[in-house]
């Protein structure tokens, strides 16, 4: 599984109180750091797919947002113009990356985008 990253960052400078200000480098640091936090679940996910959709993959691609005051990652959702995998793995991707927390908060709300790539492994 291939991963990147694409963040519109809101943020121009680091702060040094409990909620900080993020460069665009610290969000796209920050978020996949956490995102990859994942993806053994979202691995395991696929797996089951294959075992009926053998060779199925493709593309995910979803977007979402960071909201202020905890850092949670919500608003999840796949992107269709941008997605080739069939529905039931972009729904590994959302699921398990909904509600995970970027720390520490950041002072405004972070919008992202984050590409999957799956493909069955070969034998």
């Amino acid at each position: 599984m291939k991963t990147t990253l694409s963040l519109t960052a809101l943020c121009i400078a680091a702060f040094a109180t409990g909620c900080a200000y993020r460069s665009p480098e610290m969000w796209r640091d920050d978020s996949t750091k956490v995102l990859q936090t994942k993806n053994e679940e979202i691995r395991i996910c696929y797996d089951g797919i294959l075992k009926s959709q053998p060779g199925v993959g493709g593309k995910v691609t979803v977007k979402f947002e960071v909201e202020t005051e905890n850092g949670k990652i919500q608003n999840v959702q796949v992107d269709p113009a941008n997605t080739t995998a069939p529905p039931a793995v972009g729904d590994c991707v959302k699921h398990a990356i909904e509600g995970l927390t970027i720390q520490p908060p950041d002072r405004r709300v972070g919008e992202g985008t984050f590409v999957y790539e799956f493909a069955q492994p070969k034998a």
